[in-house]
């Protein structure tokens, strides 16, 4: 069995409204966040598991609420960080078009920070180091790069595709 330490890189977990209607895909912290303050019940767990020295669990890969939330998903948006900027490309590099992990990317401002550039899904790729190395402190014209793909900022829903994890395909409606 798969063992895994509080800091690690692991799986998400999908998280269902208390009525089983998927609600949103969160991270294994969070899900535990959750669990421990008696709002979730796990249904299905990962092989993994969580060691601490006061507490030994599986990772939660399906929780439901207990509660019932009122939940729009096109009121939500899906926050900016660098696994959802990762996510959003492929997990590749919007230059070249080099597949890479997520430890092997880095984010590239597409207008340079120090030129006013925002920290932003519409300003921000997912960048190998080589070509964010080549590209500077420039735009991609300046640099003769041509990006793969506009930036944009996704939809709450590209979280939930039925190429998720096998464990959550019960709980998705198309594979009723």
């Amino acid at each position: 069995m798969g063992e895994a330490s509080w800091g690690e890189e692991m799986e998400s977990t999908l998280l269902l409204n208390a009525s089983y209607e998927p609600l949103m895909v969160i991270d294994w912290r969070r899900a535990v966040t959750l669990l421990f303050l008696g709002k979730t019940d796990v249904l299905e767990e990962y092989q993994r598991e969580l060691r601490s020295p006061g507490t030994n669990m599986r990772v939660p890969s399906v929780m439901r609420l207990r509660e019932r939330v009122r939940f729009n998903p096109r009121e939500q948006r899906v926050p900016f960080s660098r696994q959802n900027v990762f996510r959003r490309d492929g997990e590749r590099c919007q230059y070249c078009g080099a597949q890479r992990s997520a430890r092997e990317l880095t984010l590239d401002h597409v207008l340079p920070k120090s030129r006013g550039g925002a920290s932003s899904f519409t300003n921000v790729v997912s960048c190998c180091r080589a070509c964010n190395h080549r590209k500077a402190n420039r735009t991609p014209e300046e640099a003769g790069m041509v990006l793969l793909s506009k930036p944009r900022a996704p939809k709450q829903s590209w979280t939930l595709s039925p190429s998720g994890e096998a464990q959550w395909r019960a709980y998705l409606f198309w594979n009723q």
